[in-house]
């Protein structure tokens, strides 16, 4: 009987349970009426309530994925950085295996920094593939900034180990890719695949702005990671412009 063990043996018992135990743990203790016991099991059935609702979530981002089905290797690909007034622009590409789970996926822009690290390593670790392409702020004013981001996505795509059969990417057709291209408006939202291409380009450009701020603390990268913040604008134009700011983006500011 329930009532042979205290609120904290229980309160153990479900804090050791594995997600299949939850539902026998919830039936076990559901007849208790001590209002710790009860707790405990409205807590447990929220908490699977909220995983269920967030696997239907991601399963909905897997319809691009679904539709393509027939390709063993589908490469999402997204960038970041094509905003800011300094530093690179970066892309991912990212192939997950099929069956790959990995709660909490979604466009990168909607996570915190800390979820967006959590994420990365998730991904890093369980991607049959992952590329990461950078295009420098000087080669950006040389070609301009659509440009130089084709570019990193072209680079993304050769650094991964494992040559995709499609990609799917967000909103853009990348020119001189012979493979199928999917462009998706807003993709980064509607396909895991894209989400985590978004994630992996937006952590690897944010790590570096922190670098690049441990060299110049002066103009505050590791805030703003190089967007036109009040603070970074006033920093340019009281220092002048750094080795990576884009000239062709702070015309205005000097």
């Amino acid at each position: 009987m329930s009532d042979r063990k205290s609120i904290a043996q229980i309160r153990a018992e479900f804090e050791a349970a594995e997600e299949a135990q939850w539902e026998e743990l919830c039936a076990r203790y559901g007849e208790d009426e001590r209002t710790g016991v009860r707790k405990l099991v409205e807590g447990c059935r929220k908490k699977a309530a909220s995983l269920a609702a967030e696997r239907e979530r991601l399963d909905a981002m897997r319809a691009y994925e679904r539709k393509y089905d027939q390709y063993d290797f589908i490469c999402g690909i997204d960038e970041a950085g094509r905003g800011p007034l300094a530093g690179p622009v970066a892309a991912g590409a990212v192939i997950l295996p099929k069956d790959c789970e990995i709660l909490g996926l979604n466009d990168s822009k909607k996570l915190s920094p800390a979820k967006r690290e959590e994420l990365y390593d998730e991904i890093m670790e369980k991607a049959v593939a992952v590329g990461v392409g950078l295009v420098s702020p000087a080669r950006i004013d040389e070609i301009n900034i659509l440009q130089a981001t084709y570019e990193a996505m072209r680079d993304a795509i050769s650094k991964l180990s494992v040559e995709p059969q499609i990609l799917l990417n967000d909103a853009v057709t990348i020119p001189d890719i012979l493979i199928p291209q999917v462009p998706i408006i807003k993709g980064d939202a509607k396909s895991v695949s894209i989400a985590a291409a978004s994630i992996i380009a937006k952590v690897t450009r944010d790590r570096l702005m922190v670098r690049y701020d441990e060299i110049l603390p002066e103009y505050g990268f590791a805030r703003h990671k190089g967007y036109g913040s009040k603070e970074h604008i006033e920093a340019i134009r009281r220092l002048g412009p750094s080795p990576i700011h884009r000239r062709t983006f702070i015309g205005n500011f000097l």
